[in-house]
């Protein structure tokens, strides 16, 4: 057998985790995170909100089912790091093409196995979510530190133009029942969230995030979907600023990201969380109906509550933290959410939400 080699993940306040390098051998630097699923792992590997994240898995086993051709979010591995306790090296699954290990390698992602994730997750609980390095090929403690000293953080890091499409292009597919026609603003979107949108019935372009509005009114579209995305929305002026002029001309409806530039461009604020939400079995209230859906999340900011304007209503309230997931604004047709109801991974008790987006546009 061949020798393991040696891992560290460095966190900025000192704390330090020993394993074993997983994935490709290397050096990565990010925000240290964690996720709460317990399925789901390619989803979160590659989607674009986890720009410049390093996550960790909560899990115990991670690689179970293999890695697929189908279950991506975007065209490549979006993490900056992968923090796991077990790898399953074997996978089993009809549809897998590979392991886990080697689509890291394959990517040249960094991770670290065989350490105690349930004390990486409790230290970032405790203490909130900061930076981190990992590490196979420097094992020293101080020359790491120097290199994370040099790390920004997160708040005040406009990353929506890292992962944005530099260019429009029209989301093709074989419907054929494409009755309304959606220009999709890519701060980082998700491709379930096109294929939901698809098959409510959606002609679909994706235009870059720094689109202006001129050029999008000038698309003429029925609706505009302002998606997910990674970093501080308070930094992406040019999307609030976008937003501000679209407001009241063609319906709107937001994701993520796209909830938040929406509430900043309505005169709300935003605020770092100590932790954020991610996983899938986040309970949230429907402010008008009363319902509680177990929704899947990935956040990192949240809506100031208080700082909604009279003409913003909230709709949606994470039931663990009494955080915002959702607006409405009641003098123009516009909505939005903070979790995801494209839930991939998670349930599907939020997908009425894209059958909401349908109404306003066919009024």
């Amino acid at each position: 057998m061949n020798k393991e080699r040696q891992a560290i993940l460095l966190l900025e306040d000192g704390r330090e985790f020993h394993g074993s390098s997983f994935g490709y051998e290397g050096e990565t630097v990010g925000e240290v995170c964690f996720n709460t699923g317990m399925s789901g792992y390619q989803e979160i590997l590659t989607d674009p909100s986890y720009c410049k994240q390093i996550v960790t898995m909560t899990a115990p086993h991670i690689g179970n089912y293999g890695i697929n051709k189908e279950d991506i979010e975007s065209d490549r591995i979006q993490v900056s790091g992968f923090i796991i306790k077990e790898e399953s090296d074997v996978p089993s699954n009809w549809r897998a093409d590979q392991p886990i290990g080697n689509y890291l390698k394959d990517h040249k992602i960094v991770g670290i196995r065989n350490i105690d994730t349930r004390s990486v997750t409790r230290h970032i609980r405790d203490h909130g979510a900061m930076n981190g390095i990992i590490s196979s090929i420097d094992l020293n403690i101080e020359s790491l530190k120097e290199k994370l000293s040099k790390v920004p953080t997160m708040v005040g890091l406009d990353l929506a133009q890292i992962v944005s499409t530099q260019s429009s292009f029209h989301w093709e597919s074989n419907s054929t029942s494409k009755k309304y026609k959606v220009a999709a603003i890519d701060y980082g979107i998700k491709f379930n969230i096109l294929r939901l949108l698809e098959e409510s019935g959606c002609d679909i372009t994706i235009f870059p995030c720094k689109t202006s509005a001129a050029e999008i009114l000038k698309f003429n579209p029925d609706g505009i979907f302002l998606s997910n995305g990674p970093g501080d929305p308070s930094a992406v002026k040019y999307g609030i600023e976008m937003v501000k002029e679209l407001l009241g001309k063609k319906p709107i409806f937001g994701i993520c990201l796209g909830h938040q530039i929406l509430s900043l461009a309505l005169g709300a604020k935003t605020f770092k969380l100590k932790f954020g939400h991610r996983g899938i079995n986040h309970p949230v209230q429907n402010m008008k109906t009363g319902q509680i859906e177990i929704t899947s999340q990935n956040h990192g900011f949240a809506v100031d509550l208080n700082s909604l304007p009279r003409n913003v209503i909230s709709t949606h309230i994470n039931l663990n933290d009494k955080t915002s997931e959702g607006i409405r604004c009641t003098d123009v047709d516009a909505f939005s959410v903070q979790y995801h109801p494209e839930s991939s991974p998670g349930p599907h008790d939020s997908r009425y939400l894209f059958e909401q987006f349908i109404k306003l546009m066919s009024k």
